[in-house]
């Protein structure tokens, strides 16, 4: 019976480098995937009301919120402070300083 040939070095190499790749693309499916688990499994942010009433001739402009709360900054520079029920608790005037226009 005839003995099997040595491989070559060029063909060991490129086997052990299609090896490393593989292992490579393995652990960058595993990286992604863990991270898209990680970013949605994130609680869901505190819920506003369905609807706000501002008061007449406002304009929202910008929301934030926090603990118990969530404010409305209007375009006439007011800042309205509502609780979570939906209720007016604090109008706050803005004052800005001169404007680099």
């Amino acid at each position: 019976m005839a003995e099997p040939a040595a491989e070559p070095a060029n063909l060991r190499l490129l086997r052990r480098l299609v090896t490393l790749l593989l292992v490579v693309m393995i652990l960058g499916l595993i990286t992604l995937v863990g991270l898209i688990v990680i970013r949605f499994a994130r609680p869901p942010a505190p819920a506003l009301p369905a609807e706000i009433t501002l008061p007449e001739g406002t304009k929202a402009e910008a929301v934030t919120q926090g603990r118990g709360w969530y404010a409305v900054v209007t375009a006439d520079q007011r800042l309205l402070i509502f609780d979570t029920t939906g209720t007016l608790r604090q109008d706050i005037a803005v004052q800005t300083g001169p404007t680099l226009d």
